[in-house]
C-alpha cells in the first residue's frame, strides 16, 4: 500500500443519509413556515453545512434564519431530537456498497483510517456502530470538532496530527470539489468517488490521483498500488 493514511468524507463517499436529511429539511422548513423542498432539491446540499444548505435552497442568507433552521433540523432528526426521532438519522442512514469491505481491508493492512466530515462525529459513530464498523476507523473528525469547515484544511491537518502521518503519506477520498479543494489545501493526494451528485468532469480543475465510479472500484485501485 502506497499510503500510510486513507481519510474519507462521509456523505455520498462512504454513506448515504439522504432520507433522514430530507426528513430534517421538511420538518425544519415546515416549522419556519416555508414550503417543503423535494428530495432532488435537497440532494445537492448533502455534505455542506446545514447553514449553507439552507441558503442554497432558500436564497436567504440572514444569520438568524440560518441559525433557526439549524436548530429546527437538529430538533427534528439531529443531535437534540428526542423520542423515536432521536434515532432517525442513525436508522435511516446506510453505508454504500463496498464501504465495510474497504474499511476492513485498510484496517487489516495497518493503514490509518480517518473520517473528516461536516456531519457530527457522534452521528457518524452511531451510524458506524449500527453497521459494526466503528472499530475499523482510527479517528472521526466531525463538524463540531473544527472551527473552519472544508475546504479549509483544518480537519485534515488535525487528523494527520492525531494519527502521526505526513501529508505525503495520506490520500483523502471524497465526492465533491469541496473535498478536492480541502485535500489541495492540506497538501494531500485526492481520489474522487462518484457516489454523489458531482460529475467526473467537475474534478478537472483539481489535482486527483483517481476518479472512482464507486467504492468497489476505489478498493480495487487501492489494492493495485
Amino acid at each position: 500500500m502506497k499510503y500510510q493514511g486513507v481519510f474519507f468524507d462521509f456523505d455520498y463517499t462512504l454513506g448515504d443519509s439522504t432520507i433522514p436529511i430530507f426528513v430534517g429539511f421538511c420538518r425544519g422548513f415546515a416549522a419556519m413556515g416555508l414550503p417543503e423542498p423535494t428530495v432532488e432539491q435537497v440532494r445537492p446540499t448533502v455534505g455542506k453545512t446545514l447553514y449553507d444548505a439552507y441558503t442554497m435552497l432558500t436564497g436567504d442568507a440572514d444569520p438568524e434564519h440560518r441559525a433557526e433552521f439549524f436548530h429546527q433540523f437538529q430538533l427534528a432528526v439531529g443531535e437534540i431530537a428526542v423520542g423515536p426521532d432521536a434515532h432517525v438519522m442513525e436508522e435511516k442512514s446506510v453505508l454504500l456498497p463496498g464501504a465495510a469491505e474497504l474499511l476492513r481491508d485498510l484496517h487489516e493492512s495497518g493503514v490509518k483510517v480517518a473520517l473528516v466530515s461536516t456531519k457530527g462525529a457522534g452521528t457518524i459513530r452511531q451510524i458506524f456502530d449500527r453497521n459494526g464498523v466503528t472499530h475499523l476507523c482510527d479517528l472521526i473528525v466531525g463538524g463540531h470538532d473544527v472551527k473552519r469547515h472544508k475546504p479549509d484544511p483544518e480537519g485534515l491537518l488535525f487528523a494527520m496530527e492525531q494519527l502521526g502521518v505526513k501529508p505525503e503519506e495520506v490520500l483523502f477520498c471524497g465526492d465533491t470539489v469541496i473535498d478536492a479543494a480541502a485535500a489541495r489545501n492540506a497538501g494531500v493526494e485526492f481520489a474522487a468517488v462518484l457516489n454523489g451528485t458531482t460529475p467526473a468532469e467537475a474534478f478537472a480543475d483539481y489535482d486527483h490521483v483517481h476518479i472512482a465510479p464507486d467504492l468497489v472500484d476505489l478498493h480495487s485501485w487501492l489494492k493495485s498500488l
